[in-house]
């Protein structure tokens, strides 16, 4: 696949510095404005495991919810995946469990988009129904993946042309405020494979329920929680159809790039927020400050240039090929991936080491869930638990890559059948 450029577009975007689009700018704009709100809360509601409700109803009416909706469906039409990361990592240096429930909405709108430009006519006209109504803050959409350990979620014909979901959903964040779930749930179509499908779900649905169940060592007031679905009923409309699990296909690493790799900016903007306070810290101290706090100074900022390149290439990249719709598309989705995922190691890594020494540094008094860098430690470390993929997966793909040994990258597809198949 050739080389694709866009003149000034990869100096500008590798140090996640400034917008590369004037869509851009004003989502970064907007952020800003509502940091100080954002700040005022964030200690009270990490100790509380509290879900700022009151910021995401500012951020419904400024537009920002219906940010990565195109601008002909009322949103901000902000389509640079860069620019995406950019806005999440000024939001994560002030709190980033703020941050990763933001994903939550600006990941569905990017992949919804696509949906609408290039899917079936059933799949186009559910996306713009979703995306017109995330536009005007109305709709906020969850991804519902993983399942919970006691239950496979599955859906079955109901009999009437509809369908029936059944199952339990973990880690869902920006659930306490989702109006609508895109859940992934097995189908064994009669005398068939099983099938990977994607049903959307509202929350009014008879069946489901939203647990208040969190209590998780960071990323506590992202509304990370589980959701149970209990014969719920789902219209034939609001079906998309995945796939069978064992129909192994790299052009949808593609898609699942698009929809993670903005994480990066998350963790990017906690790295920077340590930085910050050490750094602050370290200037009240005498001029002649100790030969290791200075060496650590100079090696926290190191990492976290390298940091920044790594995920502003990575992203750089991602967004020169999610263009790309014709040739190898398998291709393409796997070199999307290996440059998420050689930045996703490379980010989880020196973010984790950046924010351990800035403990350092500060010193003892780090160590109590009350300090800010206590919280962004507890923070930094959900980076390597993320799909696509934790660390393990990142691993088997990556060498496999380098090695060239054939397996299923599909991990949405991987996961779900290793579940028990459904009866």
């Amino acid at each position: 696949m050739p080389m694709l450029e866009q003149n000034g577009y990869r100096n500008s975007a590798t140090q996640l510095g400034e917008p590369v689009t004037d869509e851009g700018r004003c989502l970064v704009e907007l952020i800003e404005a509502r940091l100080p709100e954002v700040a005022a809360g964030a200690a009270d509601n990490d100790r509380d495991a509290r879900f700022p409700v009151e910021v995401f109803e500012a951020f419904g009416k400024d537009g920002v919810l219906g940010a990565t909706v195109p601008k002909e469906l009322g949103g901000l039409g902000v389509d640079r995946l860069h620019d995406v990361a950019l806005g999440l990592r000024n939001l994560a240096k002030v709190d980033a469990s703020t941050a990763l429930a933001l994903h939550v909405q600006f990941s569905r709108g990017l992949t919804l988009t696509y949906e609408w430009q290039h899917g079936t006519p059933q799949a186009q006209a559910l996306a713009e129904r979703l995306l017109r109504g995330m536009a005007t803050g109305e709709r906020l959409v969850c991804g519902a993946v993983k399942d919970h350990h006691s239950a496979v979620t599955t859906l079955a014909p109901d009999g009437n042309g509809g369908w029936v979901l059944s199952g339990r959903k973990t880690l869902v964040s920006m659930a306490p405020i989702a109006t609508d779930f895109v859940v992934y749930a097995q189908w064994r179509a009669e005398h068939g494979p099983v099938l990977l499908t994607a049903p959307v779900v509202s929350r009014e649905a008879p069946g489901l329920e939203v647990l208040d169940d969190w209590d998780g060592l960071g990323m506590r007031a992202s509304g990370t929680l589980d959701v149970v679905f209990d014969d719920c009923p789902v219209a034939a409309e609001d079906v998309l159809m995945r796939g069978p699990l064992d129909a192994a296909d790299d052009a949808a690493l593609a898609g699942q790039t698009v929809s993670s790799i903005t994480m990066l900016g998350i963790y990017a903007g906690i790295a920077e927020a340590a930085r910050d306070l050490a750094v602050r810290h370290g200037g009240k101290r005498a001029t002649a400050s100790s030969a290791a706090v200075r060496t650590l100074v100079a090696e926290i900022d190191a990492r976290l240039f390298a940091l920044r390149a790594t995920a502003g290439t990575a992203l750089a990249e991602a967004d020169l090929l999610s263009t790309v719709l014709f040739g190898d598309l398998a291709e393409r989705g796997r070199r999307m991936m290996r440059a998420f995922q050689y930045a996703k190691m490379i980010v989880n890594e020196l973010g984790l080491k950046i924010v351990n020494d800035c403990l350092t540094v500060v010193g003892g008094s780090t160590y109590v869930n009350a300090h800010p860098l206590s919280r962004l430690y507890r923070d930094i470390r959900a980076g390597w638990f993320m799909q696509p993929y934790t660390y393990p997966d990142g691993v088997d793909f990556l060498s496999a890559q380098a090695l060239g040994i054939a397996q299923h990258n599909d991990y949405m597809k991987v996961r779900a059948a290793q579940s028990p198949a459904p009866r």
